[in-house]
């Protein structure tokens, strides 16, 4: 796993999720190596979780088909989890 390749994306998860919540300051994201994926945790306040999931989830499903994009192009695995 490049270590480079996950601070980009990191900041790209927490700007995304910072634009859609409504208490920006509350958002928070770690990322974590599980096997041969790199997990990205998005820590928000209770009332944004349903913003940034989204209608039938499709907001996250958008993020997550990003981030697909993004991790083919680097060759690793990466996960999103909304907590």
């Amino acid at each position: 796993m490049e270590p480079q390749a996950s601070s980009p994306t990191r900041e790209f998860v927490e700007y995304v999720a910072r634009t859609l919540a409504r208490e920006p300051d509350e958002v928070e994201v770690t990322e974590s190596l599980d096997g041969n994926t790199l997990v990205y945790h998005l820590k928000l306040a209770p009332d944004d979780v349903g913003r940034v999931i989204g209608r039938e989830g499709r907001i996250v499903r958008a993020i997550r088909s990003l981030l697909r994009a993004t991790a083919m192009r680097q060759g690793v695995r990466i996960g999103l989890e909304i907590e």
